[in-house]
C-alpha cells in the first residue's frame, strides 16, 4: 500500500524543529518512504488531502495500564495506598479474560482518538491486551506487571515469570515489530522481600534483548520506606541488582534526586513524566525540566484512567510545561518544543522504536490536528498551539504503521457499537455487580 499526504503543514520533530508548509508525506507499507514540498513521482493507492490542517507523528503513551479504563472515576478521592488497596485492587480480583478485552478496546479506542499511535502497557492478561492491541493496530511495548510479596522466590516456578517467558516467546518482535515486550519489577515497594527477583527478571530481560518498566519513586512514602530498609533510592538500589543495564523506563520519578539523575543519564533509564495522575494522586510533581538538563531522557504517559481519568495525550503535554514553569517561575523552564518531544521522538527513544518524527525510514504513525477549530484559531506558531490550545477531540486523523485507523470520527479498526455493550453489559456487570 502506498499513501501521499499532501496540502498539510507538517511537523518533523527533528532535531532542527522544522515546520514544514505545503508538505508531501509518501508512505510505503508501514514505513515513511519520502518527505518534501515537491509531488514525489510514481503511483499511489490513495492520497489524502491535509486540507491545511498539521500532521504530526503520532503522539507516544510511554506508561498506561490500558485495561483499568473500566475502573475511571472509581474510588476518587483516596491517597494512592488506599486507593489501591481498597479499590482497586478487590476489583481488579475480579477481572477474567473477556474483561480485560473490553476493557482494553475501550482505552484503545479512546487513545486512537487522541492521536495515540504507541503504548507502553505494563498489566496482567497480557495475551488479551495484546490481541486486542494488534486488531486496532496500534504499536504496543507490553510487560507483564510483576509483585512479590514473599521471600520465597524462584524465577522458573513463579506464574508471572512463567507467564513473561510465554509471552516474549509468542509476541516479542510481533508484526515485524509492532508488540515489542519488555521485563517488568512493578516497583521497589512491591517486591523489596525478594531482592533476588530483581536480579532474576534483570539477567532475563539483558539475556533475551528486553527493555525494562519500572514504577520508581511515584510517591515519597515509597522513596522514603526504600532509603530506610536499602540506605539508597529505588534507583540506586535496583541499579546494584543490574536492573538498569538494558534500556529502561521509569515511570513517575516524582521524588528522585540529582543522584538518581546521574545513574538515570548514565545508564540511559527514560523517566515517563505522568503530570495528571501524580496531581490527582496528591503525588507530586516530578522535577523534569531539572532532570532533562542532567540529561535525562523524558517521555509522557497517562497511567491508567483509574488514576487520570483520560487518556489524552495532549492534556499531559499541555500540563507538563505549565507544572514545570509555573514551579519554576520560569517561563522558559520546558518550552512547548521540548514537551512535543517527550510526546513523540523523546517517548520513541524511551521504548527503543523508530517512530516520533517525520522522516524517511520511520514507522509511518502520523496524525492529523484540525487547525480549522476556533480553539486553533488563529495560528502564530504552531507548536504553541498544539501545546497550550490543542485537544485530543482536534485529530481528524490516525495512521499507524502505514494504514488508516481513524479518520472523521470513524473507527476503521474497531467496532465502537460492540465495545460499548461488551462493557456495559458484560464488564461493568462482572466487576461492580450493577449494569
Amino acid at each position: 500500500m502506498r499513501t501521499l499526504f499532501f496540502n498539510c503543514t507538517a511537523v518533523l520533530m527533528d532535531a532542527a524543529c522544522t515546520i514544514l508548509p505545503g508538505a508531501y508525506v509518501a508512505v510505503e507499507g508501514h514505513r515513511i518512504l519520502s518527505v518534501g514540498t515537491s509531488r514525489p513521482e510514481g503511483a499511489f493507492d490513495q492520497t489524502l488531502d491535509g486540507r491545511g490542517n498539521v500532521l504530526l507523528p503520532g503522539l507516544v503513551n510511554a506508561h498506561t495500564h490500558v485495561p483499568m479504563t473500566l475502573l475511571r472515576g472509581y474510588g476518587d478521592g483516596h491517597g494512592l495506598q488506599d486507593w489501591l488497596n481498597n479499590y482497586i485492587f478487590p476489583v481488579e480480583a475480579k477481572l477474567d479474560s473477556r474483561a480485560v478485552r473490553a476493557g482494553t478496546a475501550l482505552g484503545l479506542a479512546e487513545m486512537i482518538a487522541a492521536g495515540t499511535t504507541t503504548i507502553a502497557d505494563m498489566y496482567y492478561f497480557c495475551d488479551d491486551i495484546a490481541e486486542e492491541t494488534v486488531a486496532a493496530g496500534l504499536n504496543l511495548n507490553l510487560a507483564r506487571g510483576t509483585t512479590v510479596f514473599t521471600p520465597d522466590f524462584d524465577f522458573a516456578t513463579y506464574p508471572a515469570c512463567v507467564e513473561l517467558r510465554a509471552l516474549r516467546e509468542r509476541w516479542h518482535g510481533y508484526g515485524d515489530g509492532q508488540v515489542l515486550v519488555d521485563a517488568c519489577i512493578h516497583g521497589e515497594y512491591t517486591s523489596c522481600l525478594a531482592p533476588g527477583f530483581w536480579s532474576s527478571v534483570a539477567d532475563y530481560a539483558a539475556a533475551n534483548g528486553l527493555g525494562m518498566h519500572v514504577h520508581v519513586s511515584e510517591t515519597l512514602s515509597e522513596h522514603e520506606e526504600c532509603i530506610a530498609r536499602h540506605g539508597k533510592t529505588p534507583i540506586q538500589v535496583l541499579k546494584e541488582y543490574g536492573v538498569w543495564d538494558v534500556r529502561a523506563i521509569a515511570a513517575h520519578c516524582v521524588h528522585t534526586t540529582p543522584e538518581d539523575w546521574a545513574v538515570m543519564a548514565e545508564k540511559r533509564v527514560s523517566c515517563v513524566h505522568n503530570p495528571s495522575s501524580n496531581l490527582k494522586l496528591g503525588s507530586g510533581i516530578a522535577p523534569i525540566s531539572a532532570m532533562r538538563k542532567a540529561g535525562v531522557n523524558v517521555a509522557l504517559g497517562t497511567d491508567g484512567v483509574s488514576s487520570n481519568n483520560s487518556h489524552d495525550l495532549f492534556e499531559a503535554i499541555k500540563l507538563a510545561v505549565l507544572l514545570q514553569n509555573g514551579t519554576a517561575r520560569d517561563p522558559l523552564a520546558l518550552s512547548a518544543w521540548e514537551a512535543l518531544r517527550m510526546a513523540t521522538a523523546d517517548g520513541a527513544k524511551a521504548l527503543g522504536r523508530r517512530t516520533g518524527q517525520i522522516a524517511p525510514g520511520y514507522d509511518a504513525d502520523l496524525i492529523l490536528v484540525d487547525f480549522s477549530r476556533p480553539n486553533l484559531t488563529p495560528c502564530h506558531d504552531v507548536a504553541s498551539n498544539l501545546v497550550y490550545a490543542a485537544r485530543g477531540s482536534d485529530v481528524v486523523m490516525n495512521m499507524a504503521r502505514g494504514k488508516l485507523i481513524y479518520k472523521d470520527g470513524d473507527f476503521l479498526t474497531l467496532d465502537l457499537d460492540r465495545i460499548r455493550r461488551e462493557v456495559s453489559d458484560y464488564a461493568i456487570p462482572k466487576l461492580f455487580g450493577v449494569k
